[in-house]
């Protein structure tokens, strides 16, 4: 079988507007990552690892793997600016099968159910300010579950519905919409990192807090195993690694705008630069973002407290960290001002989300491993018209079905084993095709592509055997992309 690498050549043929300079590409970046998880799941990760020290430095990992994958991704941009992104270059270096499976996983769960989530955050936080809406103001139930319409992911489909028709109108008009909000969401989180240091400092969090900073670094962890109810005792490096679940969810979807290299202008130059941009902007700001946590709020509280001081970071009221923390320093007014923060950035990375996510399942399509109409651009806008309501349509499919939550938990597995398999294509690429034109060569290669590659199936080992629950299921949907693809291959040579 012979395989080409995408030139820019190839671009111009496919109809895209090149209409994103460095700017708009470092907004994608950095408005994909930034959703809500960073005002939320530090407190998981204070339960799992009870050290200020350790929360710290699970965050730390998250950024090194975050901003080493981003390095090497950029090599593969800058040598295939092809739309698509990470789906050609799992097709390039190990053959259609991955990247259709990439592209089917990225479809049926990892994109449109992010999507989801986000878009019924939004929702949620909404309801802050009209508590109308809410989760069980039903419209229409099916049965006595969470299948149905109800306020609050109706408003996460209006969002869908209303970003997908941004989105049709062009490039320009998507990536107008995510810098507007990008700018403003980095800007919100800037703020609250500023104002916690500069006014919201507690000498009781503090002392609590940076006194035996590293607390836990030598000792054993209690780890619930899947749900047998059998609780293990783990060292460090297994804590950390079950830790990342929620810290490399949050720093999530930096790859997305590889799919839009079709668009990107100078992408040899830009797309590098904005993953490295994008990622290293994001990582700093979460670090510093949980620095400014244990400035404020002790790491260890009581989950029957009364105040937002005794609940600390570990039971922060609904896990809202960020809440707690705003609140602590401005009363009611700082809650409210973290849930307009929210809404902004749920609203962005929706967006971001939105735009990128279509150009994947457009590549597929002209590869014939999609619906024909799939892949075909507007005349006018140059937009994959059909591709984005596709996605917005099993985007509000699974807005209803209740069940994004649970798919979202299971998929972190199988998103690790794609960004191992794409650095090890870097590898393999760099062995079958050393004369391709290489104008951004991964910075640290080969050592620092090797460390993510051995981490991540670290994380990946440790999950599958304490948490089996977000593994198998994650597995076992990439795996039924096997017979699709046949599928689909069979459609395409009939």
């Amino acid at each position: 079988m012979t395989i080409t690498v995408a030139t820019p050549t190839d671009q111009q043929e496919q109809g895209f507007v090149k209409a994103l300079g460095l700017t708009s590409a470092t907004t994608i970046v950095i408005g994909s990552m930034i959703g809500s998880g960073i005002f939320i799941v530090s407190a998981d990760i204070a339960r799992l690892t009870g050290s200020p020290g350790l929360l710290i430095l699970a965050w730390l990992i998250t950024g090194f793997l975050t901003v080493t994958g981003a390095l090497s991704y950029g090599e593969l941009a800058a040598m295939m600016p092809r739309a698509g992104g990470q789906y050609v270059y799992l097709r390039e270096a190990f053959g259609p099968l991955w990247g259709f499976l990439y592209g089917w996983t990225l479809f049926l769960v990892i994109q449109t159910g992010t999507i989801a989530a986000v878009g019924v955050a939004f929702g949620k936080f909404l309801g802050y300010f009209f508590p109308a809406i809410a989760a069980d103001r039903w419209i229409y139930q099916i049965g006595n579950g969470n299948v149905g319409l109800n306020r609050q992911n109706l408003v996460a489909i209006l969002v869908v519905v209303v970003l997908t028709a941004v989105n049709l109108r062009g490039i320009k008009t998507g990536a107008l919409v995510q810098n507007v909000f990008t700018i403003a969401k980095t800007g919100s989180l800037a703020m609250l990192i500023g104002v916690g240091f500069l006014v919201g400092r507690n000498p009781e969090a503090v002392a609590a807090n940076f006194t035996d900073f590293w607390r836990g670094l030598t000792e054993l962890h209690p780890v619930a195993v899947g749900t047998t109810g059998v609780t293990a005792m783990v060292g460090t490096l297994t804590v950390l690694a079950i830790a990342q679940v929620g810290s490399l969810f949050s720093s999530d979807a930096w790859n997305n705008v590889t799919f839009t290299a079709g668009e990107v202008k100078e992408p040899k130059r830009n797309l590098p630069l904005s993953l490295a941009l994008g990622t290293g902007i994001v990582t700093l700001l979460y670090v510093l973002a949980n620095v400014v946590y244990l400035n404020v709020l002790p790491l260890h509280g009581d989950p029957a407290g009364t105040t937002i001081l005794s609940r600390g970071i570990q039971y922060a009221t609904a896990d809202r960290v960020g809440t707690a923390v705003m609140e602590y320093m401005f009363g009611a007014s700082g809650a409210a001002l973290m849930a307009v923060a929210i809404l902004v950035s749920t609203f962005g990375c929706c967006n971001g989300l939105i735009l990128a996510g279509a150009r994947v399942y457009y590549a597929m399509a002209k590869d014939g491993l999609f619906f024909n109409k799939v892949g075909e651009l507007d005349p006018v806008s140059k937009a994959p018209v059909a591709s984005l309501i596709v996605q917005g349509i099993w985007t509000c499919v699974l807005c209803i079905s209740g069940s994004y939550g649970n798919l979202l938990d299971y998929i972190i597995f199988a998103v690790l084993i794609f960004y191992i398999l794409t650095i090890a294509g870097l590898f393999r690429l760099r062995q079958t095709r050393p004369d391709a034109e290489r104008p951004y060569k991964a910075i640290g290669y080969p050592i620092l592509p090797a460390i993510y590659i051995v981490v991540a199936l670290f994380i990946d080992v440790v999950l599958l055997l304490y948490k089996p629950q977000y593994t198998w299921p994650g597995l076992i949907i990439v795996l039924l992309g096997i017979p699709v693809y046949f599928f689909w291959r069979q459609k395409a040579k009939a």
